[in-house]
């Protein structure tokens, strides 16, 4: 792909760009951040830390969805939504499991409590798509 520069000699200069740039430096930095934030337990110093400690847990997840989301592209539409539903699946469970091992008396009724929903969630959401599909296939809508 070539782009116009304008620079102080010829103003029509033509320069090759890349057709991919690469990761954006947040989606390198926070993954980092959150790894250091874990080591020096950073939830456990104050409210101030547990603000910080959200923070860099919203980072992070948003940068592990942005690389599942580059990934989703480069190998298509097939195996991308695959990807993408084991990335959200692993954050999900990790979660999930952070939370059983901060609260240990508790954690069978919190994994239960917690996974349900989700299934319910996206089996409706599967169903309603299926049922879409086949009254736009099918133009009934009785």
């Amino acid at each position: 792909m070539k782009i116009d520069i304008a620079d102080g000699h010829d103003a029509c200069a033509h320069k090759t760009m890349p057709d991919r740039l690469a990761l954006p430096i947040w989606t390198l930095v926070a993954p980092a951040l959150g790894l250091l934030a874990v080591l020096i337990g950073l939830g456990k110093m104050g409210s101030i830390g547990t603000a910080a400690a959200v923070i860099v847990l919203i980072a992070s997840v948003l940068a592990a969805v942005h690389h599942a989301e580059v990934i989703a592209h480069k190998v298509g539409e097939l195996f991308g939504t695959l990807v993408l539903a084991i990335a959200v699946t692993v954050i999900e469970v990790s979660l999930i499991v952070s939370l059983m091992l901060s609260k240990p008396g508790d954690s069978a009724t919190l994994a239960r409590d917690t996974v349900f929903p989700a299934i319910m969630i996206i089996l409706n959401f599967i169903i309603g798509l299926c049922l879409l599909a086949g009254a736009v296939r099918r133009w009934e809508w009785s």
